[in-house]
């Protein structure tokens, strides 16, 4: 007796299907965790002190907007929260490299730290690493009907 054919694992079928399995949780958890952090962060920041480096904590305060939305985005199984992980996290990659590039070469720039400053060297470089590994994982874990990113 033969049952019904399933989609394969790494493809989810629909919203009845959860995306979110294994190390997915383990990276959502993350990308959760450093959400909390630069909000957390960039309120103190910017509520305390924000005339000392408005650059720096503008960033951080934009990291943790990423981090917010890249976490919703992950935990949705829809083409569209797919779409929107791919493009939030391509964002923090590319932030990461360019606040990390800038923060080393012109240091005067970031008077004080953001999450992205020196790639992410006050989080243990996991701004660096993150969206990285999430990129992996979305490549592994699209929705039904999406197309594999070049």
């Amino acid at each position: 007796m033969t049952g019904p054919k399933s989609a394969p694992e790494n493809v989810v079928d629909g919203p009845q299907k959860r995306r979110v399995t294994g190390v997915g949780r383990l990276l959502i958890a993350v990308y959760g965790l450093l959400a909390l952090a630069a909000t957390g962060r960039s309120f103190v920041q910017i509520a305390s002190k924000f005339d000392q480096a408005p650059l720096a904590y503008s960033l951080s305060a934009l990291s943790a907007v990423v981090y917010i939305v890249a976490t919703i985005a992950l935990v949705r199984s829809s083409g569209r929260w797919y779409r929107i992980a791919w493009a939030t996290i391509s964002f923090e990659l590319l932030g990461v490299l360019v606040v990390g590039t800038l923060s080393i070469v012109d240091p005067a720039l970031f008077p004080h730290d953001s999450v992205w400053s020196v790639f992410g060297s006050g989080y243990l470089f996991i701004p660096l690493v993150l969206p990285i590994l999430g990129m992996m994982w979305l490549a592994r874990h699209r929705p039904a009907g999406q197309q594999a990113r070049p």
